[in-house]
């Protein structure tokens, strides 16, 4: 690459995408918001105020075809993330995909196939791997500060009142297990290295979607609980007890949003430790961790593999369902 910076596209105009990660493309370090596509040009309004000047395409494969966008960054529907992913690496773009980048393991063999024939980055946009209160809490459990690690919980709770939102779409692949599943599991995959089996599932179904659902896992002798919802209180929590310390994630996936980045650590005996994390901000380094790649070679953190074995546990999760 001969310049000094990442020129980003993104594909459509979603409110994640204007609120949330347009922003942090925009503060990242060796990074510029340089296109977006959209079919009605209002909605590319809020993303030329934040950076005059940029590219209004009025097709995905448009912005795609653009000789001057180096990565994408894609929110569309999650029916859509695979074959837009493909296709934007096929074009010779890096892919930032939402999760979920893929709906069945088969996807992610799809996902992987396509990286290796392209050369070209493709990643699921699960930005905990970024935070560095998720580095820390892997480094304690796998440095035993813990002790021996019994018992994993975690829960990822919103209240969605938008009958229209794509979110209960079955026809768009919706569900609580889809849209936010993946934070507890892979919060419980990354800090553990374990993997977790599925031994019981429910789930409130609506329309073909499942709105909340409850799981139980294990690995070896180490328990995993996690429930996730569209339908109650705004709430995330992911918890570590081993036989030596309890590890709390008071704000694992959204911090701020959900309260501070703490983790809080408890022993028998001892005063409560609290590991403050109050500048972090995951989005930005995950935009950062591109740059890296793409400019330095640095490895990125978070590897289509990694999402994978998350979908694995997913797709067991459906198969408990009956769905």
């Amino acid at each position: 690459m001969t310049h000094d910076h990442i020129r980003w596209g993104v594909l459509g105009a979603s409110s994640f995408a204007r609120k949330t990660m347009a922003p942090a493309i925009h503060a990242a370090r060796r990074s510029r918001l340089a296109a977006v596509a959209t079919r009605t040009p209002l909605r590319a309004a809020p993303f030329d105020e934040m950076a005059p000047g940029l590219r209004v395409h009025d097709s995905y494969d448009a912005l795609l075809a653009d000789a001057e966008i180096d990565a994408v960054y894609i929110p569309l529907p999650n029916a859509l993330h695979v074959d837009w992913s493909i296709r934007a690496a096929e074009a010779g773009k890096a892919v930032l995909c939402e999760k979920p980048i893929g709906l069945h393991t088969s996807d992610f063999d799809k996902l992987i196939a396509a990286r290796d024939a392209t050369g070209r980055l493709i990643a699921e946009a699960w930005m905990p791997a970024h935070h560095p209160q998720w580095q820390t809490a892997r480094d304690m459990i796998a440095g035993g500060a813990l002790g021996r690690l019994h018992t994993v919980t975690g829960a990822f709770t919103y209240g969605l009142a938008d009958s229209a939102n794509i979110r209960l779409s079955a026809d768009l692949a919706g569900g609580a297990l889809r849209d936010i599943g993946v934070y507890p599991i892979g919060g419980f995959r990354f800090a553990t290295g374990l993997e977790p089996q599925v031994t019981w599932a429910d789930a409130v179904i609506e329309d073909g979607v499942d709105t909340s659902t409850w799981v139980h896992a294990r690995a070896g002798d180490t328990r995993f609980a996690f429930h996730v919802s569209m339908r109650t209180k705004q709430r995330q929590e992911m918890v570590f007890e081993g036989d030596r310390a309890t590890l709390t994630v008071a704000a694992p996936f959204n911090a701020g949003q959900y309260g501070q980045a703490n983790l809080i650590v408890t022993r028998d005996g001892k005063p409560t430790e609290i590991i403050a994390y109050p500048d972090a901000r995951q989005y930005v380094h995950q935009v950062e961790a591109i740059a890296a790649l793409l400019l330095d070679g640095v490895v990125f953190p978070y590897s289509l593999e990694a999402a994978r074995g998350t979908q694995v546990v997913i797709d067991a999760v459906f198969e408990r369902l009956g769905m």
